[in-house]
């Protein structure tokens, strides 16, 4: 059977009860699913830039200007990061409390900030101070995926996750074209100083930054179903109108007040074709439209989206059993490797090129290095594609987790492979970090394929964690560039060796724990 490229631009088919489409409609803006995954993944691509801007300058631009040292370049690729962790593990309960999307749109203003203030910097503590607020833009990520997850079912969760996610970290290889472009712009044409132009070249992701985070806003719903503080309702409201009865289940389905939950109906048979749905009572979204869209799902299924997906506001009593179950732990293990070796890697993967090969220059080695960034827009999906596909064939979340593991640990051979041959031909170098992508960004789309399945009532929490976890590898990794110094590839085959590590002591974690409701082996 062929695929349906129609489906890129049509209306998606949606489940009945939690209202999340079942195809993306990627290239259909004026469709609501298609319209958030675009702001969810441009929101992050917007930030990503903003977050990385400095690299691509720092190597010889800003470190003349500011007089920094080597120490002082890699102190504040580690503060970068350090605000994004505290940001990650703030952002997943407040996805879940006040949702994604003002989140989101927190993240990104907060971010912006800082962004502007890129003039007011004049020496080594200035930059640190202003690479830890920026920071806050790299907490984007977590609203970005939480916010995806809401909107795409679980057979396409996964390659939504990854587009998205692929999408928006693309900016961190935009940033390298982008940034010293824009530099060189302003040096060229408009006649500024040096000192002057990489100031000014941080006013254009302020607008950016600004003005995504107004339209996503105005433009966006919280949820398929409406407002986020209704999402209870709406969940128990669409049971009803489907003929489910929510009482066959133990307790309530979702937390909502009694008298709300409607009289018992007759129970169907266990696969039932859904009836249309006015929604237009509830919220001015796409009507009767929703009705001739609906998947076909058994009863059970119906009940088991409503009692295991609907997001809860977040206790510190529930959290704690989500944050310290094993399967959220390895979720956070595999991407502590694989995210933390990409953002450490991108902080430094100009200056190593500019290390290697001095011939190619500031703008040449920026150029190279941002192929390894905007690889992320086809290895990441094609890792959330892969698992996604595998999962709705073999219906096993075990397939999702192998798929994690074999990426990690083949990330982790090539990471091995560059840093311990130090390659001195330019195509071997970057035919190395080539391949290294393909496999580090393909498990990054293949683990927030696995997060919606864990603990999807806390989805907040566990991707804040997963997105954290990422954070911390990061800066892990980069206290390590630290101090290595100029040994780039010693750094590299350390980290190798730390993926490999942790893939093989968390491979045999099942993917989910045994008791959760709304997920399955």
């Amino acid at each position: 059977m062929g695929v349906d490229l129609a489906i890129i631009f049509k209306a998606p088919r949606v489940n009945p009860i939690n209202r999340k489409a079942q195809t993306i409609p990627a290239l259909n803006p004026i469709n609501t699913y298609g319209r958030v995954f675009f702001f969810s993944w441009f929101g992050f691509m917007i930030a990503f830039w903003s977050w990385y801007a400095f690299p691509p300058l720092m190597t010889l631009t800003i470190s003349k200007d500011l007089k920094l040292s080597q120490a002082d370049v890699s102190n504040s690729n580690i503060i970068a990061l350090a605000a994004t962790l505290i940001v990650r593990l703030v952002a997943g309960p407040a996805c879940d409390r006040w949702g994604p999307r003002y989140t989101f749109a927190g993240c990104l203003l907060a971010g912006a900030v800082p962004t502007v203030l890129a003039g007011c910097v004049f020496n080594a503590k200035g930059l640190l101070a202003l690479r830890f607020f920026i920071g806050i833009l790299g907490g984007s990520f977590v609203p970005c995926q939480v916010w995806s997850t809401g909107f795409f079912d679980k057979n396409i969760v996964g390659t939504a996750n990854a587009l998205t996610g692929g999408l928006g970290n693309a900016g961190g290889g935009i940033t390298y074209f982008v940034m010293p472009a824009i530099f060189e712009s302003l040096v060229k044409n408009q006649h500024l100083s040096p000192h002057t132009a990489w100031r000014v070249a941080f006013v254009v992701p302020f607008i950016l930054i600004t003005a995504t985070a107004i339209a996503l806003v105005l433009l966006c719903p919280d949820t398929p179903t409406g407002k986020w503080s209704e999402r209870h309702l709406a969940a128990e409201q669409n049971l009803e109108a489907h003929q489910v009865d929510r009482h066959e289940v133990e307790g309530q389905v979702v937390d909502i007040p009694e008298h709300q939950a409607g009289e018992r109906k007759e129970s169907q048979p266990d696969s039932i074709t859904p009836p249309a749905i006015d929604m237009d009572e509830k919220a001015n979204t796409e009507g009767k439209a929703y009705a001739d869209r609906e998947a076909q799902l058994g009863e059970q299924q119906m009940l088991d989206t409503a009692k295991g997906e609907v997001i809860s506001k977040p206790t510190f009593r529930e959290a704690l059993p989500v944050i310290f179950s094993l399967p959220t732990l390895t979720l956070a293990g595999c991407y502590f490797c694989t995210f933390g070796a990409e953002l450490s890697i991108n902080s430094i993967l100009g200056a190593y090129y500019l290390h290697k090969f001095p011939r190619l220059g500031q703008s040449e080695s920026g150029n190279w290095a941002a192929m390894f960034g905007l690889l992320n827009v086809v290895c990441r999906p094609i890792g959330g594609f892969f698992s996604d596909f595998a999962y709705r064939r073999s219906k096993n979340l075990w397939v999702k987790k192998i798929l994690v593991h074999s990426y990690s640990i083949i990330n982790g051979a090539f990471l091995l492979a560059i840093g311990l041959t130090n390659p001195s031909k330019e195509a071997t170098m970057f035919g190395l970090f080539a391949g290294m992508a393909f496999f580090l960004e393909g498990a990054n789309g293949a683990n927030f394929s696995l997060v919606p399945h864990v603990h999807p009532f806390a989805n907040g929490i566990v991707s804040g964690l997963t997105g954290a976890a990422g954070n911390l590898g990061g800066i892990i990794f980069a206290i390590i560039f630290r101090y290595n110094g100029k040994d780039y590839a010693r750094s590299i085959w350390i980290i190798g060796v730390i993926t490999l590590a942790i893939n093989v002591s968390l491979s045999w974690i099942r993917p989910i724990p045994r008791s959760q409701i709304g997920g399955t082996l």
